[in-house]
């Protein structure tokens, strides 16, 4: 195909703008992925929505690229649908809507919490609960008349706990706490310092506060929680079950002020620390929610998000069934499955 091709494509760009990760679709109106790239995390909380927004065009260059076109003056494709983290306030989705509109991507556009992206990658419809346990935590959840329930998101600072990176630091506080005395024992210490090559957690931190170990590299340290977990270590199973605890406690909060606990309704469960599937993660996960609600339908979605917020695109275009289940099928190999 030839790549100086500038015709306007009919489609969806596709955005899902994670904490960690960014990945961008390009797709056609007949549900083809004809392009995609991927980058690293979504920050418009440090950078400003402008800035973090503007960072975003080198990946749809890429995309638009791979599907033999690229950037002019005018709209690349019909409908821009984005899915972007940290777009938690309405302030806050009404600057990114401000500065995706701005960019030359689509003749139309939509902003939407990156949460809303999962829900819809792993609902036929619109309705249902989403939980993403990703780099962060979140939930929302949706009715058929757009009514919603969605939470702050804020961290610490609105009652949020857990995330991979939550857990991160968590896993960083006992480790330390168990090597100096102040806490309980725990094989988090030395496992911890044996990952990052280091004699002790101490040293660890250290190298962490001076910058000589990268900050994004902490979330290195869920994986070795979930292995010292699974050898029996009593400090990391109670920061699973923890975890486990807030992952419920946030669908059934959701599915409760939507009326919902006694209509038959989808849970949707992804991001990162979900998506890896542990069994001490997601077999705690479902018993609790099987236990305070029963008519929920947890499914863990393991395509990657952009495909949510693809669909939320077609929906706009209002594509049909098939179409939609076409681009599934391109994602055939993480297809939602259900708990």
């Amino acid at each position: 195909m030839d790549h100086q091709h500038t015709e306007q494509l009919a489609g969806v760009l596709a955005i899902d703008a994670g904490n960690s990760k960014t990945d961008v679709a390009l797709v056609s109106a007949e549900g083809i992925v004809l392009g995609s790239a991927r980058g690293g995390g979504f920050q418009p909380q440090r950078e400003g929505a402008e800035t973090a927004v503007a960072g975003l065009t080198p990946l749809v260059e890429a995309a638009a690229a791979e599907a033999g076109l690229r950037l002019t003056g005018r709209a690349l494709t019909t409908h821009v649908s984005a899915c972007l983290a940290n777009a938690d306030l309405p302030v806050e989705e009404q600057a990114l809507q401000a500065a995706i509109a701005a960019q030359p991507w689509g003749v139309s556009s939509a902003v939407a919490n990156d949460t809303f992206g999962l829900l819809r990658a792993g609902t036929e419809g619109p309705c249902g609960v989403a939980v993403v346990c990703g780099a962060g935590i979140n939930c929302v959840g949706l009715l058929p008349d757009g009514r919603t329930a969605r939470f702050p998101a804020l961290g610490a600072l609105t009652g949020d706990w857990g995330g991979g990176a939550g857990l991160a630091a968590e896993s960083m506080f006992h480790a330390t706490r168990a090597e100096d005395g102040r806490g309980r024992p725990t094989g988090l210490a030395a496992a911890i310092a044996a990952h990052f090559g280091l004699p002790d957690t101490g040293a660890v931190a250290e190298a962490i506060h001076l910058r000589r170990i990268g900050e994004r590299r902490l979330h290195e340290i869920v994986p070795v929680l979930f292995a010292v977990a699974a050898a029996g270590d009593a400090v990391a199973r109670e920061l699973i079950d923890r975890q486990a605890d807030e992952i419920t406690r946030l669908a059934v909060v959701a599915l409760t002020r939507l009326d919902l606990l006694a209509t038959p309704t989808p849970v949707v469960l992804g991001g990162g620390v979900l998506a890896s599937r542990h069994p001490l993660l997601i077999d705690n996960v479902l018993a609790r929610l099987a236990a305070a609600a029963p008519l929920a339908a947890p499914r863990i979605v393991i395509a990657p998000p952009v495909l949510g917020a693809a669909l939320l695109g077609l929906d706009h275009l209002n594509a049909p069934v098939a179409v939609q289940e076409r681009l599934r099928s391109a994602y055939a190999a993480t297809q939602p499955v259900a708990a």
